[in-house]
């Protein structure tokens, strides 16, 4: 059921103050895109009239094929807290389209959306629950990234070894105020190493809440006079990097359909099946 309607963000664009409008899209990397309009262009954008250069997007389209329409998710309206709070700036996750108004092939949402309603179909609702890990480096005199750190923090130190300990501090205050819960966040094993781990949510959801916590922490890291780098191994001879995907399936009820209380390992039949999927796709050479 949906969240908003159009009244519903038009309404709120106006009673906080939001100037700027980012309509956010992923390439075929999973990298965020967007395009950025004013408050008065809200309406066009609202009725899936704005338009932007596919063929300008790694692995979109062909240079004939240029013009692809963004059509917004109503239900992802957010405003980023880290933004002035005068003329503020929210955001709208966006489906891309194309001209014959059918969903583009290669929109990776879009990809999303169909295995999980072939997963519906089949009576699955999938959940994910993400423990996001990444690296907070120093910045050179020109602002570019670096590898370097000052501190020496481990598993679960705090300051004053910790040394980003408010860093973690803002991101997690500034998600929690986007809506996100947050169940905990540390230092990791390696310096400058840290995670922070989010409430699970349905599969789509997830990935969208993915997605805007690594803009979050990028941004909340800059602010600080950080970089923020989830790159699965940055720096040589430390730990590197990963992202724990906690998975789970439930039926219409809500009902966790990989337990079975029947089972020596509390696991059902389905589960195992599921993780000897997971198996055979990471190493479909052992099949």
């Amino acid at each position: 059921m949906a969240k908003y309607k159009k009244e519903d963000i038009f309404r709120m664009v106006e009673e906080e103050d939001v100037e700027f409008i980012r309509l956010q899209f992923t390439d075929m990397f999973g990298m965020l895109k967007n395009v950025a309009i004013t408050a008065g262009q809200l309406e066009k954008a609202l009725n899936n009239r704005c338009v932007f250069d596919g063929s300008a997007i790694e692995g979109f389209v062909r240079e004939e094929e240029t013009d692809m329409y963004l059509h917004p998710d109503l239900d992802t309206f957010t405003i980023f807290p880290w933004r002035p709070q005068q003329g503020k700036v929210a955001r709208l996750v966006c489906d891309v389209y194309g001209p014959d108004g059918t969903p583009f092939e290669g929109d990776p949402r879009y990809i999303l959306k169909k295995v999980l309603k072939e997963a519906e179909e089949l009576g699955f609702y999938f959940n994910v629950g993400p423990e996001c890990e990444f690296f907070l480096f120093h910045t050179d005199e020109e602002g570019r990234p670096t590898t370097k750190t000052h501190e020496m923090a481990g598993y679960f130190d705090v300051a004053p070894i910790d040394l980003a300990e408010n860093v973690r501090r803002d991101i997690v205050l500034n998600l929690e105020e986007m809506g996100f819960e947050i169940e905990s966040s540390h230092h990791e094993i390696a310096p400058a190493q840290h995670e922070v781990d989010f409430q699970y949510e349905k599969g789509l959801k997830a990935a969208d809440n993915i997605l805007t916590f690594k803009m979050a922490v990028k941004s909340i890291a800059k602010q600080h006079g950080l970089h923020a780098t989830f790159m699965p191994k940055p720096k040589a001879g430390v730990n590197g990097s990963g992202m724990h995907i906690n998975m789970s399936l439930e039926d219409k009820l809500g009902k966790n359909l990989f337990a079975d209380t029947d089972d020596k390992l509390g696991l059902s039949r389905l589960a195992y099946e599921f993780m000897a999927g997971i198996l055979a796709i990471s190493n479909p050479c052992a099949c």
